[in-house]
């Protein structure tokens, strides 16, 4: 006779690691998620206007690269980028009055891999991380995966306090401040030009890098262009400048830059020789293409034309559209506007009603490092015409009364 051993369950897979357990996803994404229905108009993305993208010209530069050098652009790359693309994205920035050479570049797939990358190269668990109030919220995610502990510095309609940042400075002992100082996301502010040098020399008497993320600056529709903090004095040895072409040519690309001191940008390199290799040939070569036979910043500027009318239709229907007490930014670029409704209102709890009257925003909340101020609400002015803007409003309106009314 066989006797049959008993048959054992199988063992449990380890856990995730704490890191992903702990922190969650984007509520931006969730959000797009649940208002793709083409009939919301969604003030809640990021995304750029996509009937202002320059299609053909991109196009044809990628027609162009494969054209000519398919052996090239379908082959593996270096790390640090495609020298081509490099030396087009250092004389920009030159041109805006920071001398960057091409060896302080690296091509990185999007800025929001640069920013991981800084994070995996400057933070050990348990660092301390300094970010504005409130702050850009995939920020927040790369920070908190990265074992960070994140301090919000006080802020005000013009963004950091630099007297707030030195004191926290001597009591946290950080290793970073983060920070958007221009058009900033998700309120839109841009910080003077005296705060900046006054950032500049906070970093540099207390030993702190700092990040700093410019993914909206070239979209000013009013107002005078103020230098990158990474230009004051005290600040060369340890500013990391963060760029993107998503905003300015397709996000779809997937291309930004990683401006840092050698050092840094070295760790970074290898960090992304971990991550993904190298950012797409091919897509890198077409940029720079462009780049050759195409004008930049006059598409640049149409764009910021086109902005500028969004925002501008955003600005003349909030009064009817948010409750009486409310307060709201006038930003001089980029794409987002903060508002701030009654103290009563939280923004997430009403979210759902408003909704279900075919219009999303944002909730202010979750940007929140600290404790967060649940009566505000981001809202994206640039990817309808003026006319959706004006009903999306109406919508808002409705829809804020009848969540209040629930």
């Amino acid at each position: 006779m066989t006797v049959t051993e008993p048959a054992q369950a199988p063992a449990p897979v380890p856990p995730l690691a704490e890191r992903a357990r702990s922190i969650g996803g984007s509520p931006v994404r969730d959000i797009l998620a649940v208002t793709a229905r083409p009939e919301v108009i969604n003030f809640a993305g990021g995304l750029p206007a996509p009937e202002l993208f320059d299609a053909e010209g991109i196009a044809e530069a990628f027609r162009a690269v494969l054209a000519e050098t398919p052996e090239r652009a379908l082959q593996y790359a270096t790390t640090e980028g495609e020298p081509a693309l490099r030396t087009a994205l250092a004389a920009r920035a030159t041109a805006r009055g920071l001398v960057t050479s091409a060896d302080d570049v690296l091509v990185t797939t999007g800025s929001q891999q640069g920013l991981s990358l800084l994070a995996t190269a400057l933070l050990e668990p348990g660092d301390t991380v300094l970010v504005e109030n409130p702050c850009y919220l995939a920020a927040l995610q790369a920070f908190g995966l990265a074992g960070a502990r994140v301090i919000a510095v006080p802020c005000d309609e013009q963004g950091l306090d630099p007297q707030a940042l030195e004191e926290l400075v001597g009591i946290h002992r950080p290793k970073l401040l983060y920070t958007v100082p221009t058009f900033q996301n998700p309120t839109g502010r841009t910080l003077p030009a005296d705060r900046r040098a006054a950032v500049a020399a906070v970093a540099a008497r207390s030993g702190l890098w700092i990040i700093e993320d410019d993914p909206y600056g070239e979209l000013r529709f009013e107002g005078e262009r103020v230098p990158w903090i990474a230009s004051y004095d005290g600040a060369g040895d340890r500013v990391a400048l963060l760029g993107s072409f998503s905003k300015v040519m397709a996000p779809g690309l997937r291309l930004g830059s990683l401006r840092a001191p050698a050092g840094l940008l070295r760790a970074c390199a290898v960090a992304k020789q971990a991550a993904d290799l190298h950012t797409p040939t091919v897509n890198q070569l077409a940029a720079a293409r462009y780049l050759a036979d195409r004008d930049l910043d006059a598409h640049v500027a149409r764009v910021a034309r086109v902005y500028g009318e969004r925002r501008d239709a955003m600005l003349a229907g909030l009064p009817a559209a948010l409750p009486q007490g409310s307060t709201w930014n006038r930003p001089e670029g980029g794409m987002f506007l903060w508002a701030r409704l009654p103290e009563t209102y939280d923004t997430t709890a009403l979210l759902p009603e408003v909704v279900r009257h075919d219009v999303a925003y944002v909730p202010g909340a979750p940007f929140y490092a600290g404790v967060p101020d649940r009566a505000t609400l981001r809202l994206c002015f640039v990817t309808q015409t003026p006319e959706e803007i004006a009903e999306g409003l109406r919508r808002l309106g409705a829809g804020l009364l009848a969540g209040r009314k629930a």
